[in-house]
């Protein structure tokens, strides 16, 4: 019997490269089985056609809104598998927040949570005696320099839809009723905007691995970025030259930290692969609760199960990551995952780029992405 080799695609920083090379020598050593991995940048990671890494690749590490277009395109393989039914409900009752869910579409489940995230708060416990918990703290905070904030695309929407729902009104996922509410819609475009003009206009080109760089540099004078993706790496000792906290997103509306725009990634198989029962295997076994609070924390992960969240030891190295933005986390809000939103993502965080960069009414803005959004189902 010939030794089976996998080829596995993630994400290039070391949250998402690391632990699946040592879970992966873990699975060899368990198997026999090796799982090779390639990695690309971020915004490959949020842009490139699944479609076309399934066709070299046999795991591929994906965000949950392609779920609609890789189900139209049938280049993932269901996870779902009668045979497994004892370890797919295991998975299931440990998801955080929505997770798990977040990868079933069309009543098929194309990916396990391998790393949960959404829009936090990150600051400098150097700087700050605690954590800012209301918008009108960062704005002030702002006001004195010491703030970044994600506005390079698709960054800026996943503001805007964090604010919306924290606001009481989450964004539109279907159809049949407009994208943004007009007034709520409006009203985040203007937090977005008032913030935009008080923080340094690089912040247009940065997505969060840049803005943590930059707060976790010896002498960096910013303190808070508000509404970006919890990186568990920037809290561990050692990282950086600063370490970086996380708490709950900063509260706009008045009912506590909800309505963040849920991130994280999924571990899936290729439909097209030639060794698919080896792939599933893996997949199912990266994402379970004893390997996700051991192996893939300790190898610089930020776990999709339950079981890591909760684990002390995750917890103790990282200043409390998880217990600090488990809140935010559980209410956070699934963006839309239909075949077309994908492109609508790019336009639509292009198009608030242009109105928090200029004095156009906001209502404009709202109108436009209500149109573009309409016009993405396929």
């Amino acid at each position: 019997m010939s030794k089976i080799t996998l080829k596995g695609m993630t994400w290039s920083h070391p949250r998402g490269y690391d632990p699946m090379v040592a879970c992966s020598q873990d699975w060899l050593e368990r198997t026999g089985v090796s799982v090779e991995w390639d990695k690309r940048s971020l915004q490959d990671f949020e842009s490139f056609p699944v479609e076309e890494l399934a066709r070299s690749y046999d795991l591929i590490v994906i965000d949950h809104p392609h779920v609609g277009q890789i189900t139209a395109e049938n280049c993932l393989a269901p996870l779902d598998e009668p045979a497994r039914a004892d370890a797919f409900t295991a998975l299931a009752q440990g998801t955080v927040g929505a997770s798990f869910p977040s990868y079933n579409w069309q009543g098929r489940q194309w990916a396990f949570p391998l790393d949960a995230a959404t829009q936090v708060l990150a600051w400098r416990p150097d700087r700050l005696p605690s954590a800012p918990t209301r918008w009108d703290d960062v704005l002030q905070l702002a006001r004195n320099g010491e703030v970044l904030l994600t506005l390079r695309p698709p960054h800026s929407l996943m503001c805007f839809f964090s604010l919306c729902g924290n606001l009481g009104r989450p964004c539109s996922v279907d159809r049949d009723q407009p994208f943004a509410d007009a007034e709520i819609g409006a009203q985040a475009i203007e937090l977005i905007r008032e913030l935009a003009a008080l923080v340094d206009p690089a912040c247009l080109g940065m997505d969060p691995i840049a803005v943590f760089d930059v707060m976790g540099r010896e002498g960096s004078p910013y303190t808070v970025s508000p509404l970006i993706y919890g990186y568990v790496s920037y809290s561990l000792a050692g990282f950086r030259s600063n370490r970086i906290a996380f708490s709950d997103m900063p509260v706009a509306g008045t009912n506590g930290p909800t309505g963040s725009a849920l991130g994280g990634t999924g571990i899936a198989v290729s439909a097209f692969s030639a060794n698919r029962d080896a792939a599933v295997d893996f997949a199912y076994w990266i994402a379970s609760g004893p390997v996700q609070a051991d192996r893939y924390w300790r190898s610089g992960g930020q776990p999709g199960h339950a079981a890591g969240w909760e684990d002390d030891g995750a917890n103790d190295a990282t200043l409390d990551f998880y217990r600090a933005t488990r809140k935010a986390l559980e209410g956070g809000w699934l963006r839309p995952r239909h075949d077309g939103y994908m492109p609508f993502q790019e336009e639509a965080s292009q198009r608030i780029n242009r109105a928090v960069t200029s004095r156009e009414p906001a209502a404009q803005a709202i109108a436009d992405l209500n149109d573009l959004f309409l016009k993405s189902f396929r």
